[in-house]
């Protein structure tokens, strides 16, 4: 099984948003088990269950992980393929977000459209790789950092900026002909605790060094800097 697995086909990411799918996929993220043996965890009558099943079977979300006799009846016993998954925005379609149509640094917005190209991204190549069986060169790192001040988180973000163009300069060879280009992303937002969204900020457009000190976050901002090959 598993750990993550992308899910890319519009119909297999409406199939995997049912309620009741969910809860099975979660069901059998913890091992096999049949429609019998499911029909009393999620309060289904076993028919009902195994239908669900076999929608799922068809989308490659579950599969067979073997038979047994119980009685007079052979009872198939289903897994899922992945521990969880992720909606790739590839499921979208045209309505996909376009982290070029609006480039703004100081967007939370333009944030999320990054993240959104990074999953749909990483999630192709990860088909790609799986299909060619070839090991897939990615490196990301995720940390925490509290800023005592809004001045403080602008001259972190200069510095970075300042840090991150200077390496680029230094490694990008444009005239590589065999080389491969590679996307980076760097993210800065607020930590979300507790499952909530952090308190309403000033307008994510206005730079942070014009913050005033008062509205300094208090949450610790989470930095991540993903780096993976582009797709083609």
């Amino acid at each position: 099984m598993l750990d993550v697995t992308v899910i890319e086909d519009p119909a297999a990411a409406a199939v995997s948003l049912d309620p009741i799918r969910g809860r099975l996929l979660a069901e059998l993220a913890g091992g096999p088990a049949s429609a019998a043996m499911l029909a009393p965890r999620v309060g289904l009558p076993r028919q009902k269950v195994n239908y669900h099943l076999k929608a799922l079977e068809r989308h490659g979300l579950v599969e067979l992980a073997g038979e047994r006799r119980k009685g007079n009846v052979t009872e198939r016993l289903m897994r899922a393929t992945a521990a969880s998954y992720v909606i790739s925005p590839l499921a979208l379609g045209a309505v996909q977000p376009d982290p070029d149509r609006a480039r703004d640094q100081l967007s939370a917005r333009w944030l999320l459209a990054l993240a959104a190209r990074l999953v749909r991204d990483v999630g192709s190549l990860i088909t790609g790789a799986t299909k060619a069986r070839k090991r897939l060169a990615t490196y990301a790192l995720d940390g925490e950092v509290r800023f005592a001040s809004a001045a403080d988180r602008a001259a972190f973000m200069e510095e970075l900026t300042q840090g991150v163009g200077a390496l680029i300069r230094k490694y990008h060879d444009g005239t590589a002909e065999r080389g491969r280009d590679h996307r980076i992303v760097i993210g800065v937002h607020p930590t979300v605790k507790d499952g909530s969204a952090p308190d309403a900020r000033p307008s994510d457009a206005q730079s942070p060094a014009a913050r005033p000190e008062a509205e300094a976050d208090t949450a610790s901002p989470a930095t991540a800097l993903p780096a993976h090959p582009q797709t083609h």
